[in-house]
């Protein structure tokens, strides 16, 4: 009884979300019809249903499924708020909830509200657990329900990502909705009750803000969207919105003032900002970027080891120095962008993590073998997606030794790469199959 009625709230709540998309101005799109937006929405929460069975029935350790790691913290979060609704409050605010009595009383409970190697950076899973909290409001308790909200949230995001980027890529509405919805794990990690789905949210949001109201007065809902995907971006996943700032400052300029001497534009962008970045701690005290990113792979190795992960990877542990880094940036792009295809034997995952590059690098080639002149390409567009991309990929493969952890990391990633083969190649040349061709149309 209680899974049947959780189901038929889950329903509920798809039935209304599909009626909101009908009816808000937002989600509609050149290419992109209403329905289509809503049948992308089913498909995501049949990607999350997916999601939960693995991690329900195929893995079977509930301690260690992050789908379950936030949803079991935000109900223990949750219970306060009937014995003590203050509490509960300032700890969904964050706001004077720093003290022994909340670690005695809550925090003590809620298994991961700590982490096994602390530091001094914000402590992400905080921001999924009150979220997990937060929607225990609506679901009353089942799982499915947090499913359904966060793949609208997801696809609200990837949305904005679409409205974004389909007038600068004229001609490759389909292909640029297979880039932003249907790459595999971008589907897959993107609709469960994780982080990366609600990376996507502010990823989405932020971009569509920033890009599509450059030079503008921002409007009064503009600046609490901005401020919100910002936080949001923030307090998840910090190194995405860094990597993506050089990318941002540098194609805003380039907006502004023309596309005379776009690689030097950037060039200059991303001198200063890696200047920055080295002298981090003279605007935040003891916060050296270096020495994040070695920590946090040291913590990676250390966890990684200790729970005998299948996919760790012997890597060249970081030294907190620049010559450190430079030397593990090839190894580092390669985990990034390469690594899954030596997946295949780490089971069902692994091989489908394996296929995915493959197709990946496939497209990309059939960009570069049917690409336009150089002089057609949208210069600008193709350095912002290459420099987010790379700045990401090299973050991501300095820190992460284990590729099925990198897989997911990376989904933020990967619909930019495929932007940025969009922005090479011409669609006019694509020898498209019959099947592709209807659907272009």
């Amino acid at each position: 009884m209680k899974h049947m009625l959780g189901a038929l709230l889950a329903l509920g709540y798809t039935a209304l979300i599909l009626f909101v998309m009908r009816r808000a101005p937002f989600f509609s799109a050149p290419g992109l019809s209403k329905r289509t937006i809503g049948a992308l929405f089913l498909i995501k929460i049949g990607a999350g249903t997916v999601l939960w069975y693995i991690y329900t029935y195929v893995y079977t350790d509930r301690a260690s499924a992050d789908i379950y790691k936030f949803f079991d913290s935000g109900n223990t979060m949750y219970a306060a708020l009937w014995t003590n609704p203050g509490d509960f409050l300032r700890m969904m605010s964050g706001i004077g909830n720093d003290s022994p009595y909340f670690d005695k009383t809550y925090y003590i409970r809620i298994n991961h509200w700590y982490r096994a190697f602390e530091s001094n950076m914000y402590n992400d899973a905080h921001t999924m657990i009150r979220f997990n909290a937060f929607l225990r409001l609506f679901s009353f308790g089942h799982y499915h329900v947090h499913t359904v909200f966060i793949c609208f949230l997801s696809t609200t995001g990837l949305v904005a990502l679409y409205k974004t980027f389909v007038t600068r890529l004229h001609g490759h509405e389909r292909m640029l909705l297979i880039a932003l919805f249907l790459i595999p794990s971008v589907l897959f990690w993107g609709s469960g009750v994780v982080k990366e789905s609600l990376l996507l949210l502010g990823l989405g949001l932020f971009v569509r803000v920033v890009l599509e109201f450059q030079g503008k007065r921002f409007s009064l809902w503009q600046l609490p969207v901005l401020a919100f995907s910002v936080l949001l971006l923030f307090t998840l996943k910090f190194y995405v919105l860094l990597s993506l700032l050089p990318a941002l400052a540098a194609y805003l300029w380039c907006l502004s003032t023309g596309d005379r001497k776009p690689l030097l534009k950037y060039a200059v962008i991303y001198a200063g900002f890696i200047a920055l970045g080295l002298n981090s701690d003279l605007f935040y005290k003891d916060f050296r970027i270096l020495e994040v990113l070695w920590v946090k792979q040291r913590d990676f190795i250390g966890m990684a080891s200790a729970a005998n992960s299948g996919s760790l990877v012997n890597v060249t542990e970081l030294e907190p120095n620049v010559s450190s880094f430079l030397r593990a940036a090839p190894h580092a792009l390669f985990m990034t962008l390469l690594s899954p295809l030596t997946a295949w034997g780490n089971g069902a995952l692994g091989i489908m993590s394996a296929l995915e590059n493959i197709g990946l690098l496939t497209l990309i080639a059939m960009a570069v073998r049917w690409r336009r002149s150089w002089n057609e390409v949208d210069k600008p567009l193709l350095y912002f997606c290459l420099g987010y991309c790379i700045l990401l990929a090299l973050v991501i493969g300095w820190t992460t030794p284990v590729i099925g952890a990198l897989v997911r990391y990376r989904v933020p990633l990967l619909p930019f790469l495929l932007l940025a083969a969009l922005c090479i190649a011409d669609p006019k040349r694509i020898p498209w199959p019959g099947w592709l061709k209807t659907l272009k149309t």
